[in-house]
């Protein structure tokens, strides 16, 4: 880890993670206009790679959760971020779940989060990402994770989506469908066979009509999934989603089992679990995935990647493109170049 991220984490983990989280955020921008962010991070060459149909210029994006309001785009791709993830978006603005709802587990390397998809909703995020040209105009892809308020029931989740798809359509250049959060009530129900058939289907009718009324611009869809779902359920609903023509699958969010940290006292708080607990079983989704849907879509892996090895792991089992979240908070912003290095010799080996 570099010796001033270590410093500076030092200082940081002192502080609530959400205070922690606001001081990154709000120095951020001024840290990367003024090139510092080379204090913490080092360049590395393109590794481009098409998924989706979209050119990533690396194999290593920021996961969503991070920027939820779309203000820090730009500034993370400074770091070296080659897609940038943002969101949960909500039609409504929402505060989210009741504070504290984000606990480290410094000696797991994880955290445990039920934030609630705290956002400030799909207008205002659609107004914040006008800020995300630059990095868009460099060659970084932009996704926008959408999902239902808490107050709109299941039945009428549909709404909430098409609601985020009409006002964040042309915002990004992927969108990613989150129905697998644990900290929206019956979220995950979402998964269910017949609900997620509905679900998906409105998507993807509804897709037809914003690409109609876009000259033609066809935004590709992500359904991210959730690692707590059976194996049948994962393949049930692969399936669904390639039925209504999906673009991809993000495995996955976070989980609710506590198996791998049932020793820490924090392990009774509720919430999603990510960081290197979740390794093993998110790359077991991912290599179910794979086999499963054989080339059929591409999957973006998520969960548990702490250091480079983990990253190659996720593509030994099937991933296009890996993401970081809780690895980045407790490793830097040096992980981004030490996993896309790492990622880009696997890739040269395996075409040779």
């Amino acid at each position: 880890m570099n010796a001033l991220y270590k410093a500076a984490k030092t200082v940081l983990f002192r502080f609530t993670p959400e205070q922690a989280h606001h001081i990154i955020l709000s120095n951020l921008d001024w840290i990367t206009q003024f090139g510092l962010q080379k204090l913490v991070t080092r360049r590395f060459p393109e590794d481009p790679i098409e998924v989706m149909g979209l050119r990533f210029p690396n194999c290593v994006g920021l996961a969503a959760g991070m920027d939820k309001d779309g203000e820090h785009v730009t500034a993370f791709g400074a770091l070296g971020f080659g897609s940038v993830e943002i969101g949960t978006v909500t039609p409504k603005g929402q505060p989210g779940n009741p504070k504290p709802r984000c606990f480290r587990l410094v000696k797991d390397d994880a955290i445990i989060n039920r934030m609630g998809f705290n956002n400030v909703g799909a207008i205002q995020v659609a107004k914040n990402l006008q800020s995300a040209r630059a990095f868009r105009n460099r060659g970084g892809i932009l996704g926008v994770n959408i999902g239902k308020n808490k107050v709109t029931p299941n039945e009428d989740a549909l709404s909430d989506y098409i609601k985020c798809m009409d006002r964040l359509y042309m915002s990004g250049d992927y969108i990613a469908i989150n129905i697998s959060s644990p900290n929206t009530p019956n979220l995950r129900d979402l998964q269910a066979d017949a609900e997620l058939d509905h679900l998906l289907g409105g998507i993807a009718e509804h897709r037809r009509k914003l690409t109609d009324q876009n000259e033609g611009k066809i935004v590709p869809i992500a359904v991210k999934l959730a690692p707590d779902l059976s194996d049948d359920g994962i393949r049930s609903a692969l399936d669904i989603i390639v039925k209504h023509g999906m673009d991809g699958v993000i495995c996955t969010n976070t989980t609710i089992t506590r198996e791998p940290v049932a020793h820490n006292p924090l392990s009774k708080e509720t919430g999603g679990l990510s960081g290197k607990p979740l390794m093993e079983r998110s790359t077991e989704v991912c290599r179910l995935a794979s086999e499963h849907l054989q080339g059929r879509l591409p999957i973006i892996a998520s969960g548990g990647v702490m250091e480079a090895k983990d990253a190659v792991e996720k593509m030994k089992a099937g991933a296009s493109i890996v993401q970081l979240y809780t690895g980045f908070i407790f490793k830097g912003p040096e992980l981004i170049a030490d996993c896309s290095e790492a990622i880009a010799q696997w890739r040269s080996l395996n075409k040779a």
